[in-house]
C-alpha cells in the first residue's frame, strides 16, 4: 500500500484569513483599473500614454540589439525542443550579455533596464524559445533578485544580486504537493534554532530548482517565544547540506523548461538569509508578482506577434478555391482576431510597464489583468493559429522539415502557451483574486454588515458608513461623459475611437451597478459566486485592453509611426471586444450556474457513473498526490547546474 502524506487541515475561514493578511490593504496611489471596477473611467490617469525618458529608451535599445543578434545566432529552438535542454552554451552567452542581471541595478553588476524594455526582452527571447524566456522569467520576475530589490536589507542585495546578476541562476519555491493556490496549508517548516532555521519540507514544480544556484524559499515558522511565526521567506543556497533535487519533471510543453520536486530535510540556513519579518512571506510573494506578473503577458504579446506573421504569410500562400485562403471570410475572421488582439496585448503591456516604471500609480490589479487576459487570449490566437494552418497546424516542425516543408512550430507554440492559463496563479484563481480587488471599497465600508462573526455593534457603524459612501456613488453611476456625442473627440482621426471610449465609461458604470446589485443581492454569499465574479472580472479586462488600445493607437498618431494602422486595428479590436462583452453581461444573469452546482454534487456522489461505461483508463496505478512527508531523502539527487 502506497504512503501518502497527512493532509493539513484548514478551515474555510482560517485559509481566507491567511490569505487577506497577505493582501496589501492600503490604496496609497491611484489604479485605473480600481477605478473602472467602480464606474469611474479615469482616462486622465493613463492618456496622455506614459513615455519612457531618452536614456533609458537609448540602454533599453542597445540591449536588444545585442540579444536579437545572439537569439539569432546562438538559440536553436529545434534542438531545445527535442533535447529538452537549453544547452550550457546558450545559458554561458546570456550570463556573458548581462542577460540574468536585466532588472538588477548597475551597482550591483546589472543592466538596470525598466520593466518596458525587460519585457520586450522578454517578448524577444521568448519568441524564439519560450523555455529560455520562462528560465529568464523565473529567474528575474519572481526568483531572488525582485524580492531582495523590494525587501532585501543592504547586506543580502550586497551579498546575493552580484551573483544573480551574472553568475547565478534563481528560483522561487511556493507550491507542495498538496498546496497550490491554498497557502494557508503550506507545510513545510522552519524551525528557529539559534542564529539559523532548519527547513523540512518538499515543493512541487520549481522553475529552475533544478538548476538553480539560489533559491527562494517559503515557509512556515512555528509560533514560539520570541518568534512570531507564520509564512516566511528564506534565501537558501542550492547546494546547501540536505537539499535535493529528487525529481526534474516534464510537461507537454516547454520542454526545455528546469523543473523539478525539491526536498529539504534539515537544512541549516542563517537567519540573516531570512527575507524580511516573520510571517511577512505571502505578502512579500504577492507584492513580488504585482510586476512579476507583467513578464508573462510579454511573452504571450511575442506569441501573438509570430502568430500573426505566420497566418499572414501562410494564408496569402495557400490558395483554395482559386484565391488565397486568407481572402476567405471564415479564415479572414480569424486573421483579424489576431492582428487586433495581438495591438490589444501589446497596448496593454507596454501601458502597464510604463506605470511599473513610473511608479505613480498602483499596477497591482492592471498587471494581475494583463496576466489574466494575455495568457487566455495568447492560447485563442495560438489555436486560430493551428485551424489556419489545417493539417501542417498539428504537424510536429520536425515532420514538416523531414518531408521537404517549412519547418513551422504552430503546435508547439500551442503546446507552450497553455500552460499560461495555469501558471502565477490560473485564470480561475486570477478571477477570484482580481475580484476580491475590485470590490475592495465596497467590503471596506460595508463589509461588516456580511460577516456573520461582526457584533452588532460593527454592523451598525458599518451600516451608517455604508450609507455614507453609497449616498454619494450610486448618483453618480447614472450619467457620465459616455452619453455625450462630443466626448473624447480628440481620439479621431478619419476612423473615431471616441465612440469606444464613451462605451467604456457606460459600460464602467453599468458594471459597477451590476457588482453593487449582486452585492446587494447576495451579500455573504457573493464570494461563492465564482461563475458571475469570473464575468464581472472579465468585462473589466476587456474595457481595460479597449482603453489600452485606444491610448496606443493615438500615441502613435502623435508620434507619426503606423498611426492610421493603429487607428484601424484599434477600431477593429473595440468592435470584436464590445461583442464579447454584451455576451458576458447577458451570461451575468442568464446562465447555468445554479444547475452546474447540482450537476456536480450529483457527479461526486457517483449519480452518473453509468455515464463512464464502455471506455478503459490507461492512467496506471499511484496516488493522486505523491507522498510529502518531511524526511531524508530517497532519492539521486537529480540537480543539474548548466556548466556544471
Amino acid at each position: 500500500m502506497t504512503a501518502t502524506t497527512p493532509r493539513t487541515t484548514v478551515t474555510e475561514r482560517e485559509a481566507r484569513r491567511v490569505a487577506e493578511a497577505a493582501r496589501e490593504q492600503d490604496w496609497r496611489k491611484p489604479s485605473f483599473a480600481k477605478e473602472l471596477f467602480l464606474g469611474r473611467f479615469r482616462l486622465d490617469l493613463i492618456h496622455p500614454h506614459p513615455l519612457p525618458d531618452e536614456e533609458s529608451v537609448r540602454r533599453g535599445e542597445e540591449f536588444l540589439a545585442k540579444l536579437r543578434a545572439f537569439c539569432e545566432t546562438e538559440i536553436d529552438s529545434a534542438r531545445i525542443e527535442r533535447e529538452a535542454r537549453i544547452p550550457d552554451e546558450v545559458v554561458a552567452g546570456l550570463k556573458e550579455l548581462g542577460a540574468l542581471g536585466m532588472k538588477i541595478d548597475p551597482k550591483y553588476g546589472g543592466l538596470g533596464l525598466t520593466q518596458l524594455y525587460y519585457n520586450k526582452a522578454l517578448a524577444l527571447v521568448g519568441s524564439v524559445s519560450p523555455a529560455v524566456g520562462a528560465l529568464l522569467s523565473a529567474h528575474q520576475s519572481i526568483g531572488v533578485p525582485q524580492p531582495l530589490k523590494l525587501f532585501g536589507t543592504q547586506e543580502q542585495k550586497d551579498a546575493f544580486l552580484p551573483r544573480c546578476a551574472r553568475t547565478d541562476i534563481s528560483a522561487f519555491l511556493l507550491t507542495e504537493p498538496d498546496v497550490g493556490s491554498d497557502p494557508a496549508r503550506l507545510a513545510t517548516t522552519a524551525v528557529p534554532d539559534g542564529d539559523h532555521y532548519v527547513l523540512d519540507g518538499v515543493k512541487l514544480w520549481t522553475t529552475n530548482g533544478v538548476v538553480a544556484d539560489l533559491l527562494v524559499v517559503m515557509a512556515r515558522v512555528p509560533k514560539s517565544e520570541g518568534h512570531k511565526g507564520g509564512i516566511t521567506a528564506f534565501v537558501v543556497e542550492g547546494t546547501a547540506q540536505g537539499v535535493t533535487v529528487e525529481n526534474r519533471n516534464a510537461f507537454m510543453g516547454l520542454r526545455g523548461i528546469e523543473n523539478g520536486v525539491t526536498r529539504f530535510h534539515r537544512v541549516r540556513v542563517p537567519a540573516a538569509h531570512r527575507i524580511g519579518p516573520e510571517g511577512a512571506g505571502l505578502k512579500i510573494a504577492l507584492t513580488t508578482l504585482n510586476t512579476g506578473r507583467l513578464s508573462l503577458p510579454a511573452m504571450c504579446a511575442g506569441a501573438g506577434k509570430w502568430c500573426l506573421k505566420i497566418a499572414r504569410e501562410w494564408s496569402a500562400e495557400r490558395e483554395q478555391w482559386g484565391k488565397p485562403v486568407a481572402l476567405h471570410e471564415a479564415v479572414g475572421s480569424k486573421i483579424s482576431f489576431i492582428a487586433a488582439t495581438t495591438f490589444a496585448l501589446e497596448a496593454v503591456l507596454d501601458l502597464s510597464s510604463q506605470m511599473a516604471d513610473e511608479d505613480r500609480n498602483d499596477i497591482r490589479i492592471e498587471a494581475a489583468l494583463a496576466k489574466l487576459y494575455g495568457s487566455e487570449m495568447a492560447w485563442k490566437m495560438a489555436d486560430e493559429l493551428v485551424q489556419i494552418r489545417g493539417g501542417r497546424g498539428y504537424e510536429t516542425a520536425e515532420s514538416l522539415r523531414a518531408r521537404g516543408e517549412r519547418p513551422v512550430p504552430a503546435e508547439q507554440i500551442l503546446r507552450d502557451l497553455r500552460i499560461n492559463r495555469i501558471f502565477e496563479g490560473s485564470t480561475e484563481i486570477m478571477h477570484l483574486l482580481i475580484a476580491r480587488e475590485a470590490v475592495d471599497a465596497h467590503l471596506s465600508v460595508a463589509g461588516d454588515l456580511i460577516d456573520p462573526d461582526k457584533p452588532l455593534s460593527a454592523k451598525a457603524r458599518a451600516g451608517a458608513n455604508a450609507g455614507v459612501f453609497y449616498a454619494k456613488w450610486l448618483p453618480k453611476l447614472v450619467a457620465g461623459p459616455g452619453q455625450l456625442p462630443t466626448a473624447y473627440g480628440e481620439f479621431k482621426h478619419g476612423i473615431d475611437l471616441s465612440g469606444h471610449l464613451r462605451y467604456v465609461e457606460r459600460t464602467a458604470r453599468k458594471l459597477a451597478r451590476s457588482t453593487f446589485y449582486a452585492m446587494s443581492r447576495w451579500q455573504g454569499r457573493m464570494e461563492t459566486k465564482q461563475g458571475f465574479l469570473g464575468r464581472i472580472v472579465d468585462i473589466g479586462a476587456e474595457l481595460f485592453a479597449m482603453s489600452a488600445a485606444c491610448v496606443r493607437a493615438e500615441r502613435l498618431w502623435r508620434e507619426g509611426e503606423h498611426g492610421r494602422e493603429a487607428y484601424q486595428l484599434a477600431d477593429a479590436f473595440c468592435r470584436q471586444a464590445r461583442i464579447r462583452v454584451d455576451e458576458l453581461f447577458g451570461r451575468l444573469w442568464s446562465n447555468t450556474d445554479d444547475l452546474d452546482r447540482k450537476v456536480v454534487r450529483a457527479v461526486l456522489a457517483g449519480a452518473y457513473t453509468w455515464l463512464e461505461e464502455g471506455v478503459l483508463d490507461p492512467s496506471g496505478e499511484g496516488p493522486w498526490i505523491a507522498d510529502a512527508t518531511p524526511g531524508p531523502a530517497t532519492r539521486e539527487n537529480a540537480r543539474r547546474p548548466f556548466g556544471g
